[in-house]
């Protein structure tokens, strides 16, 4: 049994638009009484998840108890960020009754899941489980997981060749790491797309992994929360690329600011999106846009070429009307010019 006098602490990791802080934002609003806090980590400088999951605080999660850490990689930072972010909530008073921390696109779960036998917080909270995230078209289509026989057949011919990407790393140790998979966007999928992704997530895991199909982060909190998992105790069940190194870089990935004024026409942005991620091979793009006569601001999101935007709130008279979005893409890949060239920027 469990501590009851630990917090549970519900680690949501997963690949770049896969769909956290849609997840978490369901959480929010269906708690079931518990009183939550967050804690939501971006890669880069530039937060936009976090000011998303403040509009949907409600009293059992006020705005006060959503903190974002945008100073790097969350498991890059423990000593730094974590471990006081983490120290800072349990002294709230009333204290939360569960904490969900939602990582970076590209945070390595493993080093997190360490970080709770921090001698500070170790006898006082628990991992009560780690939930991964995996968009069901992504998969299905390849772009995350190597044919691994294809890769073994080319290791033997060549043991010199680097043969995995860094997106795929990053996704089977994500996988690797967790106790639940959620299968997301299934209706893009489709039947048989879900059926591969399955299949690929199966090939990537070397325990029993439970795997549903959600849309739009519909799925009932009492199946996320309450695994009491105690993942910080099951590291050794967790493997990962990076066991036997002390830390790891995320010099593979690059961010881009691209600050502009006002836009015309949401149509015409969501056409340069795409041609962004045709032309750039750009892995993600989130912000928001100011729109010509419009009091609401729009809110942008885009994983490769599949954009969407919504009006989320009216501006607010402090703020000025910028469209700000942050472009995500592999190092190699980063074309700076061409990216503001390309949003018009």
């Amino acid at each position: 049994m469990p501590d009851l006098s630990k917090t549970p602490v519900t680690i949501v990791t997963g690949f770049l638009g896969a769909g956290k802080t849609t997840l978490i934002s369901h959480l929010i609003r269906n708690a079931g009484g518990r009183r939550l806090a967050v804690v939501v980590n971006e890669f880069g400088t530039a937060g936009v998840d976090g000011d998303i999951l403040k509009s949907c605080a409600i009293p059992d999660c006020p705005a006060e108890n959503i903190v974002e850490l945008s100073n790097g990689c969350i498991c890059c930072t423990v000593a730094d960020d974590f471990i006081p972010t983490v120290e800072a909530l349990l002294r709230m008073d009333p204290k939360p009754d569960h904490i969900l921390i939602e990582t970076s696109g590209l945070a390595l779960p493993k080093p997190l899941l360490k970080a709770f036998d921090w001698p500070a917080i170790r006898s006082r909270i628990t991992v009560d489980g780690v939930v991964a995230l995996a968009d069901a078209e992504a998969v299905a289509d390849g772009r995350f997981a190597p044919d691994l026989a294809a890769v073994d057949a080319q290791r033997a011919a060549d043991d010199s060749l680097e043969h995995e990407t860094p997106l795929s790393e990053v996704f089977e140790d994500q996988i690797a790491c967790a106790d639940l998979v959620l299968l997301t966007k299934p209706d893009l999928a489709g039947p048989d797309g879900v059926a591969r992704a399955r299949a690929v997530i199966a090939a990537q895991t070397r325990r029993p992994l439970p795997v549903l199909e959600v849309a739009e982060g519909m799925v009932d909190p009492a199946v996320l929360l309450g695994l009491e998992a105690s993942a910080e105790d099951d590291l050794a069940a967790r493997p990962s690329h990076h066991d036997g190194h002390d830390d790891h870089e995320h010099d593979d990935f690059d961010t881009i600011m691209v600050t502009m004024g006002e836009i015309a026409d949401p149509a015409d942005l969501t056409a340069r999106l795409v041609r962004l991620a045709e032309t750039q091979n750009i892995l993600r793009v989130k912000g928001y846009a100011a729109v010509d006569g419009k009091p609401m601001r729009l809110l942008v999101q885009a994983v490769g070429g599949r954009v969407r935007h919504q009006f989320d709130r009216p501006w607010r008279a402090e703020e000025a009307r910028l469209t700000r979005l942050v472009v995500i893409a592999e190092h190699d890949n980063v074309n700076e010019a061409a990216i503001r060239a390309t949003l018009g920027a």
